[in-house]
């Protein structure tokens, strides 16, 4: 650097010595040193004319200066006169001057007087040499014989350095002077004009004015720039460049403008011989063209000088800019390392098991990619540095330490990587040898498991299981871990607590699965080695079998080590068993885990490999336009799914590492929120009809070129879905395993749970396709149950053509089973592939759940029944796909309408305890036993209200969906809302006082409420036998499949007397004891086969089973069609 600035001060001090040279060079040259005087100054003095150099010489080269004949020249005044005296004798070059001036004095139209004036004059103030003077005097005759006589008498007063001759005539001069170096107006030939002089010797000055003004100025501005102090950041040097650059490109022009204006005048003097070359160029001529050459070679000088050094101050400020470069990208280069570093500090985890040690192994593989920019760069700049140096920069003690810290900082990472890497080596190596020796350890278990303990009983069958036993030990050399004290020492630079302790479980795992091969080793070969014994035929005496159930004693000894061996024998099954089924349990335990942290990984690949890359700004040109603001499109809720499996599910799996069987618990306790998956596959659709427009996109290839994925993109968004599938078999297989363990129950109900979940999420994905319904599907409650059927319909209104087609001719439908009202819709399969073949449905119709009615089994099939709505105004005939399909929508429509059902029922018990409040008590029955009915227009006004609210509300088919229901239409009967309610309600409390009463309140006939289904007079449950019991007529339509089907199902509520067939003790606070024989009357049906009676010998009142009872024959008309409707 020191050495730079100094080769700096001498470029400029040489510069300037050089163009100070030049200065005094151009003044020398012009005589400016010597008579500081320019034509310019005393132009107007030239332009008079009184005396000029015309350029002429004398015989031996002495300059001519003539003075014309100038009448006012004694009128010149002094001053003015010497600067022109003294001008034109600095004109010719100092050889020439230094020979003499020969004056030519021209006075031939003057008188004496001032001829002798002018002599005089010229010589008191002449200031150079003088050769001599010629004098042509006045041409007149008194003038002239004057002239010689004055000259005569008057010679002394002339007496000069010089001789003064008196010329009389021209051609007198010509003697002296050749006639080529006179003017005209002296009879010579010598070409001369004043004016064009005048003009010449004006350019010439101001030409030699400005080549001295450009070496000034190019003196001025290198000093500056030498001056000026160098930046410390790249772009105020190149600003300083720039600028310096266009002040050197200014000042080379104006130099280019003064060697453009010099060449100019040298053209102009030169020209004269160029328009003739018989033109003669006299000496004063050659002399200027002269005096330019040498100004334009001082002007070159001038160029040369500044040219060498600008070069010199140009190579300092491209140096120093490559300096702040160089000095700027080794910052940079510096701080990413250094970050890189530090980060690879961090790197401290060696991974909890191989699949998560080659993730990080292929983290570690990212970032080293991700930072090998960096690297390359140092690398780059470190070869920029030393090229630097060898190019002589001024700054290499700065750039040579740089270079080796560079140099230091890039071995440094790849040492930090390649540790880091031979670390996490180890550990995948370790991890790999405790993988497979647990892999072997489940094959081994799973093997004893699998091995029949009936068929290892024989001795062939115990060879076999032997030989197989044997077999997979001899496979232990590769597979296990042989010295525990050997994997210390050899990953002591690995193992960490955690890692020492999964070693050591391992080891131990290894040990208790080769303690239990040795035991069954042993067994098998026990049993193997068993001889059979022979069978004596001993004839039993039979008063020892009868007396004594003892053997003889000669046979106790080996009986009973018999049986003690096979009882051992047996323990050591079940125990062999029970620890298969534990080690079963941890295999699938294993595989769950392996599993869900396999699944972790791959949707954190594509949430940083795709998701994250679409917000990088040097990926943006790879993304097409159908893509931009479409991530949460494409990836939907890809990521709250990740941080829920990552931070929550996974880490609550692992701690039942120990105990498999209590998994359940962790999958009820988040049932919740695997929700978020129905929101996913919702979503699945848009994401992959996006997919298919943009697959093709460069972004979603490069990223999986980054990511090293050998499938693409779409099949990574369906690992969602495939993963919610995959839980219900993996819980099933625990299932299988842990039915006598602890959490078999929680497995149960989570297998149950997540069944729940994907039958929700299929429900979600097909609810979403309906199209044209216009209100709110979330205001119809809760989806329940979905499915395609065919549909026939049966409408009283209409026209009767229309209704007849209907009738033969079935719709496609798909149903929709909410809790408020059912969807029908019609299903349209869509073209396309994947998502976008999934089918949509058209909205047709809906009916509200408030006014439906069901008849489970309709003539002739099995897998129909009947939908209706207001009073059987609307008749739908379904036909379900399978028997048990249609019987799982019966069940699930009986349980909405029984749910509206009770909740009416309670909101008229709570009206109508409002009510009881404010009407006064009845007066106390003296016969707690018998009750008067009451009609239904008796009851109070609210329940009467309310019951005529629900007259179109839903008629239950109460009959039992399976074929082989009792063919008496009494099992097809049907339930309103009012006559519902009412027996509903007095079950409220069967022990409660009033129990009996309420019990004969529904003697009211319905049909005026528009209800169906009932017959015109409902009588008491207690009228006498003859007049029958609960009709069961119906109308013709509703009960011809119900009277033709055969065979027996379970009882119906059939009022009446019942006989007790079998004893039944009393099991709880509710239940009837009952013995063979007693007579029952039936009160209500109850859930589960239960009846509520009352035991007409003793009057107590309970629950009793239905199959436990048999009816009276010929004692009621009900039991008569009971019995009628069997045959």
């Amino acid at each position: 650097m020191r050495f730079w600035l100094r080769n700096e001060e001498m470029a400029l001090e040489e510069m300037v010595q050089r163009l100070n040279a030049v200065s005094r060079h151009t003044d020398e040259i012009m005589h400016q040193d010597i008579v500081p005087l320019c034509a310019a100054d005393i132009q107007e003095q030239l332009k008079r004319r009184f005396a000029y150099l015309s350029g002429g010489r004398g015989q031996d080269g002495s300059p001519v200066i003539t003075f014309p004949d100038y009448p006012a020249f004694s009128e010149i005044p002094d001053k003015e006169f010497q600067s022109v005296m003294t001008y034109l004798t600095s004109i010719p070059s100092l050889q020439d001057a230094g020979i003499g001036f020969i004056l030519v004095i021209d006075r031939r139209q003057d008188k004496w007087t001032s001829v002798k004036a002018s002599v005089l004059r010229i010589a008191a103030s002449f200031p150079a040499n003088l050769q001599l003077v010629l004098v042509l005097r006045p041409t007149g005759f008194f003038q002239r014989t004057l002239s010689e006589i004055a000259f005569k008498f008057n010679r002394d007063d002339f007496k000069m350095k010089v001789p003064v001759i008196m010329l009389s005539s021209v051609p007198e001069l010509h003697g002296y002077i050749d006639k080529s170096q006179l003017t005209e107006d002296l009879g010579g030939t010598l070409d001369y004009c004043h004016s064009r002089w005048l003009c010449h010797r004006t350019a010439i000055e101001s030409f030699a004015l400005m080549v001295k003004q450009t070496a000034q100025m190019l003196q001025s501005f290198g000093t500056e720039l030498a001056e000026t102090e160098l930046p410390n950041d790249v772009q105020s040097t190149s600003s300083v460049l720039s600028t310096h650059t266009e002040k050197k490109d200014k000042a080379k022009e104006d130099l280019q403008l003064a060697q453009k204006e010099g060449q100019r005048l040298l053209e102009s003097l030169r020209e004269p011989l160029a328009e003739s070359t018989a033109h003669s160029v006299n000496q004063d001529q050659l002399d200027s063209q002269a005096t330019v050459q040498r100004l334009l070679a001082q002007l070159n000088e001038t160029e040369a000088a500044f040219h060498e050094f600008w070069a010199k101050h140009q190579q300092k400020l491209e140096q120093c800019l490559q300096l702040r470069h160089f000095e700027q990208g080794f910052r940079e280069v510096k701080a990413t390392l250094d970050t890189a570093s530090q980060k690879i500090a961090t790197f401290t985890d060696i991974g909890n098991s191989l699949a998560h040690v080659e993730h990080l192994l292929r983290s570690l593989a990212s970032f080293e990619e991700k930072s090998s920019v960096a690297v390359e760069r140092a690398r780059a700049l470190a070869q920029q540095g030393q090229q630097l140096i060898e190019n002589k920069h001024y700054a290499v003690d700065s750039i040579h330490p740089k270079c080796e810290e560079l140099q230091h900082l890039c071995h440094q990472f790849a040492t930090e990587i390649g540790s880091r890497r031979a670390l996490l080596s180890k550990s995948q190596e370790l991890h790999r040898l405790l993988e497979t020796s647990m892999k072997w350890c489940d094959e081994g278990i799973y093997l004893l498991a699998s091995q029949p303990v009936d068929k290892c009983q024989s001795q062939d069958g115990a060879e076999a299981a032997l030989q197989e036993i044997e077999k997979f030990l001899e496979t232990g050399e590769e597979n296990k871990i042989q010295e525990l004290s050997k994997i210390y020492k050899e990953y002591e630079t690995i193992l960490n607590p955690d890692l020492l302790d999964h070693v050591q479980k391992v080891f131990q795992k290894q040990e208790s699965m080769q303690e239990m091969f040795h035991r069954r080793q042993a067994s098998l070969k026990k049993l193997a080695a068993k001889q059979t014994r022979p069978v004596q035929p001993v004839a039993p005496r039979p008063e020892a079998l009868t007396k004594s159930p003892c053997p003889s004693p000669g046979a106790a000894p080996s009986a009973l080590s018999e049986m003690s061996e096979n009882r051992q024998g047996r323990d050591s099954s079940t125990g062999d068993e029970e620890e298969g089924l534990a080690i079963l349990r941890r295999h699938v335990m294993n595989e769950l885990l392996d599993t869900e942290r396999a699944y972790v990984e791959e949707l954190l690949s594509v949430l940083e490999g795709y998701a994250a890359e679409m917000e990088n700004p040097l990926m943006t040109h790879l993304i097409s336009t159908g893509l931009h603001n479409k991530k949460d499109v494409l990836f939907g809720n890809m990521e709250e799914i990740y941080h829920f499996h990552n931070r929550v599910f996974l880490r609550e799996l692992e701690r039942c590492t120990d105990c498999p069987e209590l998994v359940g618990r962790c999958f009820l306790e988040r049932m919740e929120d695997f929700q978020i998956y129905e929101k996913y596959c919702q979503n699945k659709p848009r994401s992959e009809s996006l997919w298919r427009q943009c697959s093709t996109c460069p972004f979603f290839q490069e990223c999986q070129k980054k990511l090293d994925h050998k499938l693409s993109l779409d099949s990574y968004l369906l690992k969602p879905v495939q993963r919610i599938t995959k839980y219900q078999l993996l819980l099933k297989e625990m299932l299988k395993y842990s039915r006598n363990c602890e959490g078999a129950e929680d497995l149960q109900e989570a297998l149950s749970s997540i069944l729940g979940i994907l039958k929700a999420v299929n429900d979600s994905m097909h609810l979403i396709a309906i199209t044209g319904y216009d209100g709110n599907l979330s205001d119809l409650g809760k989806l329940l149950m979905q499915g395609s059927f065919s549909v026939w319909t049966d409408h009283k209104k209409g026209h009767t053509k229309v209704k007849e087609l209907a009738r033969f001719k079935p719709m496609q439908r798909h149903l929709f089973l909410h809790e408020k009202a059912v969807l029908f819709c019609k299903k349209r399969e869509e073209n396309g592939e994947g998502y976008e073949k999934a089918p949509s449905y058209s909205y047709k119709q809906s009916l509200n759940m408030t006014a439906v009615g069901i008849t489970e089994n309709v003539k002739g099939d099995a897998k129909k029944f009947e939908i209706w709505y207001n009073a059987r105004e609307e008749v739908y005939i379904v036909q379900a796909p399978t028997p048990e399909i249609k019987a799982a929508w019966v069940n699930e429509i009986r349980k909405v309408l029984t749910s509206q059902l009770q909740a009416c029922r309670e909101a008229s018990q709570h009206r109508t305890l409002e009510q009881s409040h404010s009407l006064p008590l009845p007066a106390p029955s003296t016969n707690s036993g018998k009750h008067e009915d009451r009609p239904l227009g008796s009851l109070p006004a609210t329940l009467a209200g309310l019951q005529a609210l629900c007259t179109s509300l839903f008629l239950l088919d109460d009959a039992v969906s399976s074929s082989t229901s009792e063919s008496s239409a009494l099992s097809r009967k049907r339930f309103t809302l009012q006559g519902f309610a009412n027996l509903k309600g007095q079950r409220a409390s069967p022990t409660s006082p009033d129990r009996k009463a309420k019990r004969h309140a529904v003697k009211s006939d319905p049909t005026p409420f528009g209800l169906r289904g009932w017959s015109k007079t409902s009588h008491s449950l207690e009228v006498p036998e003859d007049e029958g019991g609960w009709s069961s007529a119906e109308e013709p339509i509703n009960s011809s499949d119900a009277e033709e089907d055969g065979g027996v199902g379970p009882k119906k509520l059939v009022p009446g007397k019942y006989t007790v067939v079998l004893d039944d003790e009393k099991g709880g606070p509710d239940t009837l004891a009952m013995r063979s024989g007693d007579v029952v009357e039936v009160v209500e049906e109850g859930a589960e086969g239960l009846w509520y009676v009352r035991d007409l010998s003793s009057g107590q009142e309970g629950w009793v089973p239905a199959g436990s009872l048999s009816a009276l024959l010929g004692t009621s008309s009900s039991a008569q069609c009971l019995s009628s409707s069997g045959k």
